[in-house]
């Protein structure tokens, strides 16, 4: 446990921050499994709508550092490539 006053602080606001990245993340892997799942049913509607939002998804936590921006690019890419293929 820190002593120092500034050491403490860093403690709470490192809390703060992996709570906020983890919602991030948790909302990321909910948005992809919807999509997942709407490719899989083959509703071509429900798929599009799923992938628009996945991709912002994708793109708010590469801007947030949440996930590197290449990461973000290449799960990008294998949405893309999912959705082709469906159609």
């Amino acid at each position: 446990m820190p002593n120092i006053k500034s050491a403490k602080k860093r403690v709470l606001v490192t809390k703060t921050k992996s709570l906020r990245n983890k919602m991030v993340k948790t909302q990321l892997k909910t948005t992809i499994r919807k999509f997942e799942a709407a490719v899989a049913s083959g509703d071509e509607a429900a798929a599009s709508e799923a992938y628009k939002l996945a991709v912002k998804k994708v793109d708010q936590a590469a801007a947030r550092g949440v996930i590197h921006k290449n990461a973000a690019g290449h799960k990008k890419s294998q949405f893309t490539l999912k959705f082709n293929q469906m159609a």
